[in-house]
């Protein structure tokens, strides 16, 4: 039985001989049936003209019509009002099945034949609004599973655009909070504490558009970039606002039962770290990893292998050493906010590069390198803390809604 008709996919035949000695279970296209028997008891369906004088099954009723319309009788018998009586009528012990004299003393409402009809009309005019309004609340239940993923990406969206807080002529230009970062990073190169980053070119506005010297060779920009930024603001890449950006072993280690927790991408998620599950590492294997890999707290984790781009602060003491699918990004955390970068590194701006850049078929890889040439968006400090003050607002009253 499908949609009120039958299903032709599976039909089973018997030869005419068969068909004679059981003719009393033909069933024509004027009649209706009905199953009786199992977990469908109270179907019923109509006879469409190629299956006319077919054999019936042993676990279907017919039921032969005089005076009543086909298909008001299918929808009375499909009603709340039919059904609720066929579940009473059911035997529930054993097989469920409906004797045929429990099916007769089934009370139905019995109109003219003429309103019958008309019944039966107006339901088939309805039932194709009924189908547009299904459709319309499957809609609506997809857009709201969506809306609040949906809705905190648009408000990550107007926050790294630089319209999500208002701007304030009395912060100090994010030029200048760069130029004090690259410092920074130039006095740190020169004591032997971190590597120049060979790959690293400075953005720079000229004639209102935006360049990069790459291998020596000024290029113009514009097009990489997605949207306009406040005149207060910069274009910079990601590696430029770090003091190192590396990720963990690349060589798995011995585990151990217990000791220093090792992690890796699946121990990162909704934003947290999670040390439930975590695999151990001896203190001897972990003073050598972290050598090279040393998240601190203030720090930011993002994952790079499989489920990529997603970032999480550092905020436990705890010591603990990374795996490769996991990336460690460390800043000046009297510069840069470290709350601002994650909020940055959740955005669509980053997201979607994220996407373009992840490499690989089956175990993606967003390498240390795209990481770092990352198109990013700097305000100053001040304004980076009031986007934070603000996203948090709003992204508490989204958990509420959900």
């Amino acid at each position: 039985m499908k949609n009120g008709s039958i299903d032709d996919s599976n039909l089973h035949y018997i030869d005419k001989n068969m068909h004679q000695k059981i003719k009393q279970y033909i069933i024509t296209k004027d009649d209706i049936y009905m199953t009786i028997v199992g977990a469908t008891i109270g179907k019923c369906s109509y006879v469409p003209e190629m299956f006319d004088k077919m054999n019936l099954t042993e676990n279907a009723a017919r039921i032969i019509l005089f005076g009543s319309d086909k298909f008001f009788l299918l929808k009375i018998l499909d009603s709340y009002f039919c059904q609720e009586q066929f579940v009473n009528k059911t035997n529930q012990v054993g097989v469920q099945k409906m004797a045929l004299n429990r099916l007769l003393t089934t009370l139905i409402p019995f109109p003219p034949l003429n309103e019958q009809r008309r019944i039966a009309h107006r339901i088939e005019e309805l039932q194709t609004y009924i189908g547009q309004y299904e459709v319309s609340e499957q809609k609506l239940a997809a857009l709201n599973a969506s809306f609040p993923e949906q809705l905190k990406k648009s408000i990550l969206q107007s926050a790294v655009q630089g319209k999500l807080v208002p701007q304030d002529s009395n912060d100090e230009p994010a030029s200048a909070l760069l130029e004090r970062i690259r410092a920074e990073r130039e006095l740190l190169i020169n004591e032997g504490k971190i590597k120049r980053n060979k790959g690293e070119n400075a953005i720079y506005k000229k004639d209102n558009s935006y360049y990069e010297i790459r291998n020596g060779v000024e290029v113009c920009i514009d097009d990489e970039l997605p949207f306009e930024i406040p005149e207060s603001w910069e274009w910079v890449r990601l590696g430029t606002l770090l003091r190192k950006l590396t990720d963990g072993t690349h060589y798995t280690p011995n585990y151990v039962e217990s000791g220093v927790p090792f992690l890796s991408v699946k121990d990162i998620s909704n934003g947290k770290i999670d040390f439930s599950n975590t695999k151990y590492i001896s203190p001897d294997e972990h003073s050598e990893l972290y050598k090279r890999c040393d998240p601190e707290i203030g720090d930011i984790l993002l994952t790079k292998v499989g489920t990529t781009g997603i970032p999480v602060l550092v905020e436990t003491g705890k010591e603990f050493s990374l795996f490769v699918s996991v990336a460690l990004l460390k800043f000046n955390q009297d510069l840069l906010f470290g709350k601002y970068l994650v909020k940055l590194l959740e955005s669509p701006l980053v997201g979607e590069q994220c996407v373009e850049n992840t490499r690989g078929v089956g175990n993606k890889n967003w390498v240390i390198r795209d990481i770092a040439n990352t198109l990013v968006v700097l305000p100053s400090l001040a304004e980076q803390q009031r986007i934070v003050a603000k996203c948090q607002e709003l992204l508490s009253l989204l958990e509420q809604y959900n």
